[in-house]
């Protein structure tokens, strides 16, 4: 029997519903507030509310929050915002990715470099299992995926020994697993690192691959049976849609869409709506899927069936515990 964990507790595939794969809702990243970066402070906790309550508004029924500690969480202020709309969350444990660590911690006297270079990989095994099966620190609010990530055209060796701990930590608790891959590159040297840990691939999900927008990588990807998650859209400055939606729809050509994610990964105050006057969280659903449908259906493909694939019926397998 599969399972899908959320902030809320646990709940039945079928339960999940139109999903959005990768989000951030609240969170103030210690390597961002020592960068003096303010619009990546996702730091008021009623403005974030009111665009999650804007995309319950359009039927959405759930969200993947890909924050991890490394990226400043706060759980229980996500908890809240989950409590007061209605929307479902999955949390995520593990590691974001290495620049990050450098910053000291808030209110500590230490950086998650030096964290994850003092711990063995049991170590980071035993925290990440934690928020997965006991909850994060004392909040009991438990994590429904896993996330590791790596560095623009490298793996860094801390990256490394994180990939192993999460690695590990999933065939422990069968939670998913999530990758960060920064501007879509080291996804296929993650997967021969997955290998050696003896990871059924059909079990991750790879992120930003619209930040690499070559189907010859897509491919090699998805034929491990991994899910990939274009979870860029409305992010203009790094791709057109067209190339976006061309890359998708070979994919779909190819056989492949079953194994296709969307989001949109904002994690600046200047893509929400009610931070300044971005396009918010209801863009995809406002303004991307009617573009998308009208492509796909000019392709001679069923665009219905392809939204339906894309936001419910591939999240509900990509997110659910394997038991």
């Amino acid at each position: 029997m599969s399972f899908i964990r959320t902030i809320s507790g646990d709940i039945l595939p079928d339960q999940l519903g139109f999903t959005y794969s990768h989000e951030h809702i609240v969170c103030s990243p210690p390597y961002w507030i020592e960068q003096e970066q303010d619009d990546l402070l996702l730091d008021d906790k009623e403005k974030s509310l009111l665009d999650v309550q804007d995309l319950k508004n359009v039927g959405v029924k759930t969200i993947v929050d890909a924050t991890c500690v490394d990226y400043g969480r706060d759980i229980l202020a996500v908890k809240e915002i989950s409590d007061r709309t209605g929307m479902q969350v999955i949390a995520t444990a593990g590691f974001n990715k290495g620049f990050l660590w450098s910053a000291k911690v808030l209110g500590e006297n230490y950086t998650f470099y030096e964290k994850i270079e003092n711990s063995s990989i049991d170590d980071l095994v035993k925290f990440i299992v934690s928020d997965v099966e006991e909850g994060i620190g004392t909040t009991g609010i438990r994590c429904g995926q896993i996330k590791f990530g790596t560095g623009y055209n490298s793996i860094h060796p801390l990256e490394l020994k994180v990939l192993k701990a999460a690695a590990r930590a999933h065939l422990i608790t069968k939670a998913p697993l999530h990758s960060h891959t920064e501007a879509g590159t080291m996804a296929l040297e993650q997967i021969e690192y997955l290998k050696k840990e003896g990871i059924n691939l059909e079990y991750i999900s790879f992120g930003h691959m619209d930040r690499n927008l070559d189907p010859w990588i897509h491919n090699k990807i998805a034929e491990n049976g991994s899910f990939l998650c274009f979870d860029g859209i409305g992010k203009i400055k790094y791709a057109p849609e067209s190339e976006r939606i061309k890359c998708i729809l070979e994919l779909v050509k190819q056989g492949y869409e079953e194994q296709i994610l969307i989001s949109g990964d904002f994690a600046r105050k200047s893509y929400f709506s009610h931070y300044g006057y971005g396009p918010g969280y209801k863009y995809i659903v406002k303004t991307w899927i009617p573009r998308f449908k009208e492509e796909a259906d000019r392709a001679g493909l069923d665009s219905n069936q392809l939204i339906n694939k894309f936001f419910v019926e591939n999240p509900k397998r990509c997110l659910s515990f394997k038991i």
